[in-house]
């Protein structure tokens, strides 16, 4: 049986600081200082997501309210008596349970964010996945996903999956034995970091 990959919901924080649209500035920078996070989501009615405000987006409002310009049309200080409704980027960037971790890390990059807010039907937030949260498949030990190497290499036709040697250290797999193109599946294993493929043997007469 093929290992299953690792998905979102397997690694996210269940329990996720959050704000609502009217959360004050100082409020989310202090959120954001107490849980030493770079960012959280903001809902409507305490549980769909409709933005997401980061420390960027504190540091944007500071820089804009410190440009010259005319005076704002709303009578009050600028930057720090803004709401997270009007410091939060929307619609948010999110992600299901399901989704594999590749997927995730892929979507972070393409998007350019630090975290995911994972949500279900209708946005409703179930938790929140981190860059590090995707990393933290790369400390699975090396036992683990040399073991699940094996499972790969025995499913995708390998018919003397006993000649092959599998070695694994730091997340690198090493294997001897077999062509490249069979090893393709070996890099979705969780926690490979590369895969080094060492010399085929030579066939006897009777092989």
């Amino acid at each position: 049986m093929t290992p299953r990959h690792r998905r979102v919901d397997d690694v996210m924080t269940a329990s996720v600081v959050t704000a609502d649209r009217l959360t004050p500035y100082k409020e989310i920078a202090r959120l954001l200082a107490e849980h030493r996070i770079s960012g959280l989501p903001v809902l409507r009615a305490g549980w769909q997501v409709v933005g997401v405000v980061s420390e960027s987006d504190l540091l944007a409002a500071q820089d804009q309210a410190a440009r010259p310009g005319p005076a704002p049309a709303v009578s009050r200080a600028p930057g720090l008596t803004l709401l997270a409704g009007d410091l939060m980027t929307a619609p948010p960037v999110t992600i299901g349970p399901d989704a594999t971790l590749a997927a995730a890390a892929r979507l972070m990059n393409a998007r350019g964010v630090r975290r995911l807010p994972v949500t279900g039907a209708d946005c409703q937030l179930i938790g929140i996945v981190s860059r590090r949260d995707l990393l933290s498949v790369f400390l699975r030990p090396d036992p683990d996903i040399a073991h699940d190497v094996r499972l790969v290499l025995a499913e995708i036709g390998l018919t003397r999956p006993a000649g092959v040697a599998v070695s694994v250290r730091h997340g690198v797999v090493t294997l001897t034995g077999i062509p490249g193109e069979l090893a393709v599946g070996v890099r979705d294993v969780d926690g490979v970091v590369d895969v080094v493929l060492g010399p085929r043997p030579a066939l006897g007469l009777g092989e």
